[in-house]
């Protein structure tokens, strides 16, 4: 038998990428210092398939493309030199000969920190290496999983959640102190970061990149950004990133036309191009773009700890005709709009994660019908493990825009969710886009008076804390921002100190830290025997009154919120045990702006059969309230503390 031929490591490293399968390609491609016999350097290596030649440039050669020529290795498509003496912090393009004769200057695809902009040059870094401390935080997330455990995120912008001035930042540092001192004290489980991926438009939000790799150096350097997550985990704190692999921005050195040729967006431009967006799609095809995108998912787990990727516009990714004019239309080979690429990148994608990480998160932001996203790829989903709930958004805040006279009309709104909210795996989200473009804060959004919109506010609140689903908040909307989120500022701090603004603050944090305290409103999140509807049908007055279920009998919560305008006293709801309920959380309580200055804790059921329930409870209805009780005790054990007393 002849013996098997042994493969240089970098020509495996190299077929491997060239076939779609190199998912940690970061460790070979990009610049990386290392040794050659003895000399100490760095080894930058780069794929340019269609270049006639490629130089490594920079100040430390005067940015002359004759000096540090690269090898093409093979028919690999992939360049390679090893410069002696080179340090971290050196700044460095690629300067590439074209097949047309034009030369370019590109930033490399796999620089691991880049220049602030307006520069656009890429720097040689440290290295990966960093000293964690948040080994607990990984061994409670191999023994925890998602489905079954609280997940309340908080949606950050870290250029405007806190800064100096215009255009001065606070660093990742700096966010690792009171961003997460705040977060763990408001009651948040994780923190959802605005793509930090480098990217040289501010307005873009990071959502057009440039630098894949790179961590935008806005806020400082990748060790620095390490140091934030750590200190999450050390806290307790997940840490979700707004990922982006349907598009990049077309900046002359970023991805577009990297070697003279459409490498990275494909031949085809009608596909590519991205006009409402000013923007070009990847791909998805291609191999060589496969092993970039996912190793790319990979490096910000593997490197900085990222417990979880937010991925973006997948209805783009997957609709070729997504936002398109007719003329830019393109079909599949079977004559369909659906990119087949792109599904079965996303599979592809999401079967690597769960390979190296099974309890990542994966959290597609999808706002197509396109089914079964969060079922397992071998049962012929996309793979991922949760998908936000853009349906419910869209029905919940027309709903509360509405004149609640009118509200008897359109009952359907807050009740029609439950039909399919166990089809998937969802996140209700309130996120940064329903805050921007003319949209209106979401206190703005309520209908009413200025005070009657912090009542339906917190009511609101309440509906979306303890409908199914695992829950995400936009920065500011947890005290009432009244005006929009202004990116190019710092967030409204000055409103707390308006007695409701600070009143409804205190409200999304005890409404926070009961959440947490309820298995009921999160263990059974994806399972339908973890809620019951008590009485859907009650449109006349716009009331509706539901339970949620934890795995143990006794764990469950009963939910009574009341839209209208009208207040009801002594209105009965059936209950499925005797026993006490407690009052958990009344958003009229006037601790949280409200007109209740006193809330009645505990209420007895009696034997009277309500709602199909063998027992009832009586309550006060303020109008446009939420309550939340929890039942506490059984009959029984009443009935034996009661003889223990006597």
């Amino acid at each position: 038998m002849a013996k098997a031929a042994v493969i240089d490591p970098i020509q495996r490293d190299l077929y491997l990428f060239n076939q779609g399968n190199l998912f940690q390609s970061y460790r070979t491609f990009g610049a990386h210092q290392t040794k050659v016999g003895r000399r100490k350097g760095v080894r930058f290596t780069v794929w340019a398939p269609n270049a006639e030649r490629v130089a490594v440039v920079g100040s430390f050669n005067d940015w002359d493309g004759e000096q540090h020529a690269m090898e093409l290795l093979g028919e690999t498509g992939v360049w390679s030199l090893f410069i002696p003496k080179l340090a971290p912090g050196t700044i460095y393009k690629y300067e590439i000969l074209a097949k047309d004769g034009s030369r370019l200057l590109k930033a490399d695809p796999f620089a691991f920190q880049s220049e602030l902009r307006p520069s656009t040059a890429s720097v040689v870094t440290e290295g990966f290496d960093f000293n964690w401390n948040d080994g607990d935080w990984q061994q409670r997330k191999l023994e925890d999983s998602p489905y079954r455990e609280a997940m309340l995120t908080y949606e950050v912008h870290l250029g405007s959640w806190r800064y100096w001035g215009k255009e001065q930042f606070w660093t990742y540092e700096e966010m690792a102190g009171a961003l997460v001192d705040y977060v763990v004290e408001m009651g948040y489980t994780h923190i959802e970061l605005l793509p930090l991926t480098e990217h040289p438009l501010d307005q873009s939000w990071g959502y057009q990149a440039t630098g894949y790799y790179s961590p935008t150096s806005r806020y400082g350097t990748p060790k620095q950004l390490m140091h934030l997550v750590d200190r999450c985990h050390q806290r307790g704190i997940g840490v979700i990133l707004d990922w982006v692999p349907g598009h990049f921005c077309k900046d002359d050195h970023g991805l577009r036309q990297f070697d003279g040729t459409p490498i990275y967006e494909g031949n085809d431009w009608k596909r590519a191009d991205k006009p409402l967006w000013g923007t070009l799609a990847f791909d998805f095809g291609c191999t060589e773009v496969q092993s970039f995108l996912i190793s790319n998912a990979i490096y910000w787990m593997d490197v900085f700890h990222i417990d979880g990727l937010r991925v973006d516009a997948v209805a783009s990714m997957i609709d070729l005709h997504f936002d398109k004019p007719p003329e830019l239309f393109t079909f599949n080979a079977f004559g369909g709009k659906e990119n087949t690429d792109a599904l079965k990148f996303l599979k592809r994608l999401n079967e690597t994660v769960f390979r190296y990480y099974p309890n990542a998160l994966m959290i597609a932001e999808d706002s197509s019908a396109w089914p079964a996203v969060t079922s397992p790829t071998y049962m012929g989903g996309l793979g991922f493990n949760f998908k936000w709930n853009m349906g419910w958004m869209n029905d919940m805040l027309r709903y509360m825009a509405l004149d609640p006279n009118d509200r008897r009309h359109h009952h359907n709104l807050i009740t029609f969710s439950l039909v399919y909210a166990f089809s998937e795996n969802f996140v209700l989200p309130l996120s940064h886009d329903e805050v921007v473009h003319g949209k209106r804060s979401l206190l703005n959004k309520m209908s009413g008076t200025y005070e009657q919109k912090f009542a339906q506010l917190r009511l609101f609140y309440g509906y979306w804390m303890t409908h199914p689903g695992k829950k995400l908040l936009f920065m500011g909307s947890e005290w009432g921002q009244f005006d929009e989120w202004k990116d190019a500022e710092d967030l409204d701090w000055e409103l707390l100190d308006y007695p409701l603004h600070g009143s409804m603050h205190r409200y999304v944090k005890a409404l926070n830290h009961q959440y947490l305290q309820q298995p009921s409103l999160w263990e059974r999140d994806c399972d339908p025997g973890g809620f019951e509807w008590i009485d859907v049908h009650n449109a006349a007055q716009s009331i509706i009154v539901f339970m949620r279920r934890g795995r143990e009998s006794h764990e469950f919560s009963v939910i009574v919120c009341n839209f209208s305008y009208h207040g009801y006293s002594d209105y009965r709801i059936g209950v499925p045990e005797p026993g006490e309920y407690r009052t958990a959380l009344h958003s009229e309580a006037a601790a949280f702006g409200g007109v209740l200055q006193d809330v009645t804790e505990v209420r007895h059921s009696k034997q009277t059969p309500w709602h199909g329930r063998p027992y009832s409870i009586s309550l006060d209805l303020p109008p446009l309230s939420f309550q939340m009780l929890v039942f506490a005790q059984t009959q029984r054990e009443l009935d034996r503390k009661n003889r223990l007393t006597t």
